[in-house]
């Protein structure tokens, strides 16, 4: 099982209590008091049916007054009705504070999760932050739901019908709840049963989700490598795990009522020998013992009913934990106390000394150029080289261990993170587009977007080309992740959003590099417009389409190798030069090979 630990930190279940009441529940306190004033009308009518049964049994049954068989009948009849609406409306009430606090504590969730840096992305895979978001808030949501309607009415009930028994004979109630004791020891071992296989239950769970995650995005290669039977055999595992510890906490949570029944016949055992001795001597009359005997009875149900909801809490704890966990991760890029302003106009990028790595692995050693303003600046260099790093770096998706990244003189770290970002547009290989209209996916929400605007960057960035073959235009749905879209057209619609962003700062990352010649084309024709008076950096594997560049950064192993332009550096003869002689020796020897199987 996949480990992705946040805190080692647990909670207790009061701490776990009161932060849910001070951070969601205590916002809805005159809503939760209305119903407990249901819960207390719905709960205190079991003690009102109990109490009835004395004068139904001896003035009715026993004395045989007519008279008395009217009033007993409809006091029954309102006391059903009363019963009714005030469970009817309790349970509105809590279904409504349930699903806003569960609302509440996913958007909570949702926003802190994004305000972490890519480390921590990184090491929580999206499968198991879903489970947290969803899975977990839902289980809360249902359990906290149970808990509350059926916890508060059940209790008010239990408390009702105990104070019924004891008006009838205290000695019968003690002898009642005389097993009490046997299952307090029992009953906490298996709280804490139950709420440890919880745990485990949830991770699995997020394991699922990871799982599940990764193989419908990857599902092309999953087809393409045939690891279908590979993939399920995976799955199930993970699965029979989680089947086998659901089972065992469902043990441990039945349980708990199982030990109210042996309890429940041992007190009821006790009051029958006891108390029906004193029924044959005449001391207590049929009407009080069945009094007592339907109070008893109804407590059962509660009883039982309030164990299992001790099982159901361990479970709703244990999820609470994984979220209070997510929630308690300390947000490492953080806006600095007296933020700068943003450079204005375009910029020059500057890395000064910039060192970083991963764990133990050295990305960036002691990194320093300059991308001067309003110039393209390409950053090449083998894979693992920190050229898509440097990007992080500069929008402080990760701060280095050592070192500064400026922005027309600014320390980026001295910038409100909105303000940083704003100054970037971005356009990568896996051009992101979400499950929205194709308007949408350009203007992200703003609503000050003139048609005119709107239009200029539909043609600069070339969709207008295929905009006419849509059923619905602008307003055609582009599916998740933009899959009613060629590769090309989403490369288009991301520089269509860049576009409109207008910012100083344009970052490209192998924006080409998995297109057809014809889409390549067209889309570094709408890169070049994208760039014009922008401070551009490129990272690229094709150093055929950077020939153009300003400036060419050589990168190895985290560190400057060579700077130039694409001649000089040729001239040079080194690194660059052999990376160039090496790909179009590559790119020749590609172009044969498909001649030679075209003739």
């Amino acid at each position: 099982m996949t480990k992705h630990p946040i805190s080692d930190q647990t909670y207790t279940s009061g701490v776990l209590l009161r932060w849910l009441w001070h951070g969601y529940l205590k916002k809805h306190g005159k809503m939760m008091s209305l119903a407990v004033l249901f819960m207390v009308i719905e709960g205190s009518t079991l003690g009102a049916l109990a109490k009835l049964m004395e004068p139904m049994f001896d003035q009715v049954f026993v004395a045989g007054q007519q008279d008395a068989l009217i009033w007993v009948g409809l006091i029954l009849v309102g006391i059903f009705v009363l019963r009714a609406i005030a469970g009817v409306s309790q349970k509105v009430l809590l279904t409504r504070i349930a699903q806003d606090t569960a609302a509440d504590m996913r958007v909570d969730l949702l926003n802190h999760t994004m305000k972490q840096d890519g480390a921590f992305h990184a090491s929580h895979p999206p499968g198991f932050l879903i489970q947290r978001v969803q899975s977990d808030v839902n289980a809360v949501g249902d359990v906290w739901r149970a808990i509350i309607t059926g916890a508060g009415r059940d209790f008010i009930g239990l408390m009702v019908l105990l104070g019924v028994a004891i008006s009838i004979d205290p000695v019968w109630a003690l002898l009642a709840c005389v097993g009490i004791p046997l299952m307090v020891l029992p009953a906490a071992a298996a709280q804490k049963f139950v709420r440890k296989r919880a745990r485990e239950a949830r991770d699995l769970g997020a394991d699922l989700a990871t799982r599940l995650d990764e193989v419908f995005h990857g599902i092309v290669q999953v087809k393409l490598n045939a690891l279908e039977r590979y993939q399920a055999r995976q799955y199930r595992d993970i699965t029979d795990r989680f089947i086998r510890t659901e089972v065992r906490a469902a043990f441990g949570n039945s349980a708990i009522p199982g030990m109210v029944d042996i309890m429940s016949g041992i007190g009821f055992m006790a009051v029958i020998l006891y108390g029906g001795s004193e029924i044959i001597s005449g001391d207590k009359t049929i009407g009080q013992f069945m009094t007592f005997f339907t109070a008893m009875g109804f407590t059962f149900s509660p009883l039982r009913r309030l164990g299992g909801i001790a099982g159901l809490w361990q479970m709703a704890a244990a999820a609470l934990e994984r979220i209070r966990e997510l929630l308690d991760a300390p947000v490492v890029l953080q806006d600095p106390a007296q933020p700068r302003a943003a450079p204005l106009g375009v910029p020059e990028v500057a890395l000064n000394n910039v060192s970083l790595s991963y764990g133990s692995a050295r990305v960036l050693d002691q990194l320093s150029f300059i991308a001067p303003a309003g110039k393209t600046t390409a950053l090449v260099g083998a894979s693992g080289a920190g050229k898509s790093t440097v990007f992080n770096v500069l929008t402080r998706l990760i701060d280095p261990s050592s070192g500064t990244a400026t922005l027309g003189g600014v320390v980026t770290s001295d910038m409100a993170l909105q303000d940083l970002r704003g100054l970037f547009s971005v356009v990568s290989q896996e051009a992101l587009l979400f499950d929205e209209t194709l308007r949408e996916n350009i203007v992200l929400g703003r609503k000050d977007v003139s048609d005119a605007d709107l239009q200029r960057v539909l043609d600069a960035a070339h969709v207008s080309d295929f905009l006419p073959n849509l059923d619905k235009g602008l307003d055609t749905l582009v599916g998740p992740r933009g899959s009613s879209l060629s590769g090309g057209q989403r490369q288009r619609v991301v520089i269509a959003r860049a576009l409109l962003r207008d910012t100083p700062i344009l970052l490209l990352d192998e924006a080409t590099s998995a297109l057809d010649a014809q889409s390549e084309q067209t889309v570094q024709a709408a890169l070049d417009r994208l760039s014009e008076g922008r401070t551009t950096l490129v990272i690229a594997h094709r150093l055929s389409t950077i020939r153009r560049a300003d400036q060419i950064v050589v990168m190895d192993r985290g560190r400057v190798a060579e700077i130039g332009t694409h001649d000089a550096l040729l001239e040079k003869g080194a690194l660059y030069a052999d990376l160039y002689r090496l790909q179009f020796r590559d790119e020749n020897t590609k172009a044969q090979s498909s001649d030679s199987q075209t003739a």
